[in-house]
């Protein structure tokens, strides 16, 4: 069974149908993702997975990675840090030599990214890119990745120059775009059902995780996986878990994470919600590798409730993904999880600590609901959040600029 194949069995035929009318009118043409990095982090996530299914629309589609030394990467993620409001100055020499490597790398990829009729720029590290293909043919769509709503100015002063020639320009959110004298569309991030922190597992698969880290699956669970980060309030999490426990007192919790070797805040926050935790037994502070996709995947399908307290989200994948193992989601009603959690159908939305108890008291009684909304959230995904929704959103954009204003765009019927 190829991709495509599978996708029909979890999204709907309906749905390739519609890839496959919206990939028609693109046959033959180039199309080429440029980013900084082949593995690690969201943008190689999505790329490894989105280029073979392109491909498999018959799409002549490619992806390139830019060279960069540790001063280039110093700087890159200064900017990163920057765009997303942090007072971080970079130096000129660092900002020159930014475009030094820019348009090193443009000198191998310019025959390529000129000849081709789009070019996707994802983030800002290639950006630049543009200003060294002069003679471009096709169109070019930066494609930003994280909140860039409220930049540091001087930073969004240097790089807005290199972006103003783009044709368009994608944000996930409304909320996290950036005024650009070009159209803007608005395409969330997606999730991957075929990755192993989504697909289907087992129940002795479960089990053993479940087992691994003594957890009784009579009792109820709740789970929340995210970074030990304050905005994340884990510390609020086990509040408002003890609150929830006067009243369902077998209720065990699972706070799930990476071991932040590297990040001195990180290890500050794992010691402040140690202690919060106070050697309670059924409460599992547990430090995970980068790798334990199915570890997490096990642990969401085990829970009754996902939650997502968090006080600052961009776009929480947390959420999207214990929505698709069919659990309701209680989340913090802050950025991009108000988009995710439909309140009371998907799950629920909280500010406080005392909130996420009063919701965690109403459905721990009541199977039938956490089901009900279970479904509804998975549904949801389904439509809205799955990487076959992102694929036709960028099909659907470079069919828009294929064919300039036309205010109507016809596509033939495969049928």
């Amino acid at each position: 069974m190829n991709i495509l194949e599978t996708y029909a069995q979890l999204a709907g035929e309906e749905v390739v149908t519609q890839l496959q009318q919206l990939a028609k009118p693109l046959q033959g043409k180039e199309i080429v993702h440029v980013n900084s990095t082949a593995v690690g982090g969201g943008v190689a996530e999505i790329l490894t997975k989105l280029v073979p299914l392109m491909r498999e629309l018959n799409l002549n589609v490619s992806w390139d990675v830019i060279k960069g030394d540790d001063g280039f990467f110093q700087c890159t993620k200064s900017m990163h840090n920057a765009l997303q409001g942090d007072e971080v100055p970079i130096s000129q020499s660092l900002l020159k030599h930014y475009e030094e490597v820019n348009a090193s790398n443009a000198e191998q990829l310019r025959s390529k990214l000129e000849g081709a009729d789009f070019v996707f720029i994802h983030d800002p590290q290639p950006a630049p890119l543009l200003k060294y293909c002069p003679q471009r043919k096709g169109k070019w769509i930066w494609r930003c990745h994280i909140d860039a709503s409220h930049p540091y100015r001087p930073v969004w002063k240097f790089l807005r120059p290199f972006l103003t020639d783009y044709d368009a320009s994608i944000f996930s959110l409304a909320a996290f775009a950036r005024s650009l004298p070009h159209p803007e569309y608005i395409i969330p991030p997606s999730i991957d059902p075929l990755s192993e922190k989504n697909i289907d597992l087992a129940p002795a698969e479960i089990e053993e995780v479940c087992d691994r880290f003594s957890l009784d699956r009579k009792r109820p669970l709740i789970v929340q996986v995210s970074r030990f980060d304050r905005f994340k309030d884990p510390v609020g999490v086990i509040c408002a878990y003890r609150l929830t426990t006067k009243y369902v007192p077998s209720l065990q919790l699972v706070l799930v994470g990476g071991t932040a070797t590297d990040d001195p805040e990180g290890k500050i926050v794992i010691e402040e919600v140690k202690m919060a935790a106070q050697d309670d037994p059924d409460i599992k502070i547990l430090l995970l590798p980068p790798d334990a996709h199915k570890t997490i995947n096990a642990l969401q399908r085990a829970a009754d409730i996902i939650l997502q307290k968090s006080t600052k989200e961009g776009f929480g994948l947390t959420v999207t993904e214990g929505m698709w193992k069919g659990k309701p989601v209680i989340g913090g009603n802050t950025g991009g999880i108000r988009l995710q959690v439909i309140d009371y159908h998907t799950g629920f939305l909280v500010n406080t600590p005392e909130g996420a108890a009063l919701r965690m008291r109403y459905l721990l009684p009541q199977p039938d609901k956490i089901e009900e909304m279970g479904k509804k959230a998975k549904a949801f995904v389904r439509d809205n959040f799955l990487m076959t929704r992102q694929l036709r959103e960028y099909l659907t954009l470079m069919v828009a600029l294929l064919h300039g204003d036309t205010n109507r765009i016809e596509l033939e019927s495969t049928l």
